[in-house]
Parts: C-alpha cells; structure tokens; sequence
C-alpha cells in the first residue's frame, strides 16, 4: 500500500513550461498522502513548486540528498569543505567552465552568462553575482556553517569531459561528480543520495513507513538507486534507460503528465472502482 509519494523534479515532474501543469495539481488535490519533492534543485527553486501543489510546509530532499528540510528545521546537511571547494574551482576556471556555487538559499556566479541565464530561466531563481574570489573569501569566513552543498560545471562538452576526469581523479574519494547532461556537472559530497535522504526522511519524520510503501518518480541516473530501493519505482517514458531497467513501474513521458497518469490509475480509479 502506498503511504507516500516522493518525486523527482526536473524531466520528471513538470510540464513543458517547466511547472506544475493544471492536470498535475487536480491529480495531487485527490490525494490525501504525503508528497516529497526530491531534487538537485536548491530550496528557493523548490518552493514556488511547494505552493503550487498547496504543500508549502511539507519535507524537502535538496541538492540530491545533501539538504533534507521539514518546514523551517534542517533535519540533515552534507557540505563540501572548503578546501576541496577551492581546488574544484580551480579546474573549473583551468578548463573555461562557468562555476555555480550553492548553498542553502545562496547561488553565487561570476557573471550572468548564458548558463547562468539558463539555470534562472529554468529554475526562476536570481544568483547572486560576484567574481569567484570574492566567493570563496565569503566560504572561507564562513567555514563554521558549512562549505557547499553543490557545485556545479556549466560549458563545452569536451572541456567538461577533461575537468570531470580531472576532478573525479584528485576527489573521488570525497565528491561525487554526476554528469546530468554533456554539457552539465554537478559535484555534491560523497555518500550522499536522494535514497540514503529519504531513508533518513521517513526515520525522522515518518517512522511507521518504510520505503516499500513509497511510490517514487524519477527520469535521470541520479534517481536510479532511489527507485531500485522503494516499493513503487516508477520511471517515466523519457528516463534513461539505466533508470528504466531499475524502475519496476513505467508511466507517460514528463510532458504528459507521467506522474499525474500513473498516480491517478493506481489511486485515484482503483480506489473508485473499489
């Protein structure tokens, strides 16, 4: 039986206007169970999602596990030390990449650039801009609250292949790289996964259910341990295939409405039929 739902956002959740679609929220508004949103977006560019899914005080999964948030309480935080953060911003500036740095509610750049430009158009975000010095000055003062929760390569794919070789070969053991798209990087702290959150997640704030009641969504490889894991993994029609293989549930593609589809057919009509 499912007892809550947890969802990727990005590729997965929203429609082609990368928000919550009219059919989407109906779906939702039927039904009565907790609803996780579980992304590698930062807070801010969670929380008009939240609002439009009337869930503004439910739990949140950030930066792919890093950041676990209930309300206003931090029930979990990961971040790269400051040293590390320093030598990746090194190889990205070695090899011409746009760097964002991320933590908590903070984005920093050096200049809207048509990454930048890119991530605010998809995420409705605004970042702060400053040179990458001025950034790690202000991590370095600020070392007692944590290094950061992400960093991310933004540019050329094969400028990116040699940074992501050169990072993973000096910080395997500390980060773990993840290539989103070709032409995208992002460095999180070793260990941390959106299955090992929402493990934590469900220990804290739901301790009477267990993830075989989960019924989680997901599209990209980063959500492939997450839906191996739970007792409903669906995959949606656009995922790849690794995160196909590991899913034991298939729905429509992203900008069909997959999520709302599956949930409505194994919820919301069962429970009519019934």
């Amino acid at each position: 039986m499912i007892q809550l739902i947890a969802t990727d956002i990005d590729g997965t959740l929203l429609d082609e206007n990368r928000f919550i679609s009219a059919t989407t929220a109906a779906v939702f508004k039927q039904i009565d169970l907790p609803l996780v949103l579980i992304s590698a977006r930062m807070p801010r560019a969670m929380h008009y999602l939240q609002r439009a899914l009337l869930i503004d005080a439910a739990p949140m999964i950030c930066y792919n596990g890093a950041l676990v948030l209930h309300d206003h309480d931090v029930l979990y935080s990961e971040s790269i030390p400051f040293d590390i953060v320093k030598s990746i911003i090194a190889i990205g500036q070695q090899y011409g990449l746009h760097v964002s740095l991320y933590r908590n509610d903070e984005w920093f750049v050096e200049q809207m650039d048509e990454w930048a430009a890119r991530e605010v158009n998809n995420t409705r975000t605004e970042p702060q801009i400053q040179s990458l010095q001025t950034s790690l000055k202000y991590f370095e003062e600020t070392q007692e609250i944590g290094g950061t929760h992400k960093i991310m390569f933004m540019g050329d794919k094969d400028k990116m292949d040699l940074a992501f070789a050169k990072a993973n070969s000096q910080h395997s053991t500390q980060l773990h790289l993840y290539r989103s798209k070709d032409t995208y990087t992002e460095i999180s702290p070793k260990g941390i996964s959106k299955k090992t959150a929402l493990e934590l997640l469900l220990a804290r704030k739901f301790p009477d259910i267990t993830m075989q009641s989960v019924a989680a969504f997901g599209d990209n490889y980063n959500d492939t341990e997450m839906l191996a894991a739970v007792g409903y993994g669906v995959a949606v029609d656009n995922a790849r295939s690794e995160v196909k293989a590991a899913a034991r549930y298939h729905t429509d593609h992203h900008k069909k409405n997959g999520v709302a589809r599956w949930l409505e057919n194994t919820l919301i009509h069962k429970k009519t039929a019934l």
